[in-house]
């Protein structure tokens, strides 16, 4: 019974995971309807875990379950989205001037660096996906160098909360150039250890790609009010 019980639970946690790894990455896009027998085939599961999985993520405000038509994924919220670009940007911030105050040595730069270069690269050769990818390991980096477990641990949970609207976004944004630019200034702050540039370059990205960001998720229709 219990090994019964294991098993069962391990099958949700499957569908669970999978589906909203589908979310996460814009796979299923805000507004996607399906229905739950389709996707507990796509799935290769039975409706039994998938329905159970279904309603775990209903709770956290990803899908929303509809009597006889399956579920929906929810569409993105503008207004916590600028709540939560408000405090990751605080919290990236402290990060930051932890780092220009640090005097880091040429591995930790260097780490920083790389996605940077990473950006770039693809931004050469039109490689959308792999920029989206280089920009999170820039931004996750920065606060895991900072040296503060709480303040990562944080971020972590809001990066993931913003991850939809980036890879939702991504291809209709103008600015990667710009905003590769501006990851350099703020990493060339922290090279010479001047934490106050640092922090206001890094605002000023911030509240320039979160402007960006919202107005796309407004104008395609993708957000909610």
């Amino acid at each position: 019974m219990q090994e019964r019980r294991g098993k069962r639970e391990s099958r949700v946690d499957q569908a669970y995971a999978e589906i909203r790894r589908r979310i996460l990455d814009n796979y299923y896009a805000p507004g996607h309807q399906v229905l739950e027998q389709e996707l507990a085939a796509d799935l290769g599961m039975s409706r039994t875990p998938v329905r159970e999985a279904l309603v775990r993520l209903q709770n956290e405000r990803f899908v929303q379950l509809i009597p006889r038509h399956g579920m929906r994924v929810v569409p993105l919220s503008i207004q916590e989205l600028r709540e939560v670009y408000e405090v990751l940007t605080s919290l990236e911030l402290t990060a930051i001037e932890r780092l220009a105050r640090a005097e880091l040595d040429e591995a930790a730069l260097a780490a920083i660096e790389k996605p940077v270069d990473e950006m770039d690269l693809a931004v050469r050769k039109k490689d959308v996906d792999a920029w989206a990818k280089a920009d999170e390991r820039f931004h996750r980096t920065l606060v895991t160098l900072c040296g503060n477990r709480r303040l990562a641990a944080m971020v972590e949970m809001l990066w993931e909360q913003g991850h939809r609207a980036r890879m939702t976004t991504v291809r209709l944004r103008a600015s990667l150039d710009q905003s590769n630019r501006e990851h350099r200034a703020v990493l060339d702050a922290i090279r010479q250890g001047d934490w106050r540039q640092a922090r206001t370059r890094h605002a000023k990205h911030r509240a320039r790609a979160m402007t960006e960001i919202l107005n796309l998720l407004q104008q395609t229709r993708l957000g909610s009010f």
